[in-house]
């Protein structure tokens, strides 16, 4: 008996142990999966639920992250899925981080931060003092400039004025030289009418007027004028072709500057039979006779016309020579007959 109950008693007390051994492990079991319920993190969507589950970080994309939310249970979740707090607490693992930076939005202070313009001042010429207009053409290069060809315009002014109103042009140039007086001067010169030349006396004028004066001279000395030698009465006989000589001769026109404007188309114009090597018709005896300053030409061709002048030529002698003419300088244009008497 006594050997039954030493049996008994380390059973029970064996028993005994093996209990308190399972309820150890049972305990040590419950830590584990409060250890592990407590490990959980909870996360917020931007679509308003939440997740909870740990984050497996080694899964970690550019697409988003899978999350452990039981055992063997994982969700992917991309990173536009969570808030904007989750994604910053994600931002502060250096794998992690590279992943999640495009999708963090950044504050309103640090997006003005970024956003934000420094304005540097261009640097700026100073400005000169203030002066008057008149001190400040004479105190620069391109003003003095300016002042010249604006004096020297008005002297070129001044010698077309006088051309065109035929005035001696070293009287209008010279006024128009005069400071002040200048542009007063010019105006002056073009508001006068133009100085019409006087014409030379026919020759038939000056034969009359010739022969008279021999008559009133023989006449005092006692003598005839009828018996004197080519005398001829003015209402004697004549020849009859002798008159009709004359009276087919085309009339002479007189064209003179101031009624007329002498440019490239004047002469085109009026002229238009003189640019042929070969002339026919009625203006093939007609000679031009054109007076300028630098003298009188008498032309039967213009061989050359230009914007400015032309090209006349000359008869010298048993030659032919080419002169050049400006439109500037014509002071008048005769048309006649190459019979016709010189005027």
């Amino acid at each position: 008996m006594r050997a039954f109950f030493s049996s008994f008693t380390r059973l029970h007390l064996l028993s005994k142990t093996v209990v308190r051994i399972v309820y150890f492990l049972i305990g040590v079991l419950a830590c584990g999966l409060l250890a592990g319920t407590a490990g959980a993190d909870e996360f917020k969507l931007t679509s308003g639920e939440t997740l909870n589950g740990e984050a497996v970080l080694p899964t970690a994309n550019e697409q988003g992250i899978q999350i452990k939310i039981g055992d063997g249970q994982y969700q992917k979740v991309t990173w536009g899925s969570f808030s904007q707090d989750d994604l910053k607490k994600f931002a502060k693992n250096a794998k992690v981080e590279p992943f999640v930076q495009p999708f963090i939005e950044p504050d309103p202070e640090e997006k003005i931060k970024r956003t934000e313009v420094n304005i540097k001042e261009p640097p700026r010429l100073e400005r000169p003092a203030r002066t008057s207009l008149v001190s400040a053409m004479f105190s620069s290069s391109a003003g003095l400039l300016m002042l010249f060809l604006v004096y020297a315009a008005n002297i070129y002014a001044a010698y077309e004025v006088s051309i065109f109103r035929a005035q001696p042009t070293a009287l209008v140039c010279g006024l128009a030289a005069v400071p002040g007086l200048g542009v007063f001067a010019t105006i002056a010169f073009l508001s006068m009418p133009t100085k019409m030349t006087r014409q030379a006396p026919a020759v038939e004028e000056v034969a009359a007027e010739a022969a008279a004066q021999s008559a009133a001279a023989e006449a005092e000395a006692g003598v005839n004028p009828m018996q004197s030698e080519g005398a001829a009465h003015p209402t004697g006989l004549k020849l009859a072709h002798e008159e009709n000589v004359k009276s087919t001769l085309p009339e002479t026109v007189v064209f003179q500057r101031g009624q007329y404007t002498f440019n490239r188309r004047f002469f085109e114009t009026k002229f238009a039979g003189f640019f042929g090597v070969v002339r026919r018709d009625a203006d093939k005896d007609m000679v031009l006779v054109i007076k300028s300053h630098r003298g009188e030409y008498a032309t039967t061709r213009i061989s050359r016309i230009a914007a400015n002048d032309l090209h006349v030529q000359v008869q010298k002698g048993h030659a032919t020579e080419e002169v050049l003419v400006l439109f500037q300088e014509v002071q008048e244009i005769r048309l006649k007959h190459k019979d016709a008497p010189a005027s």
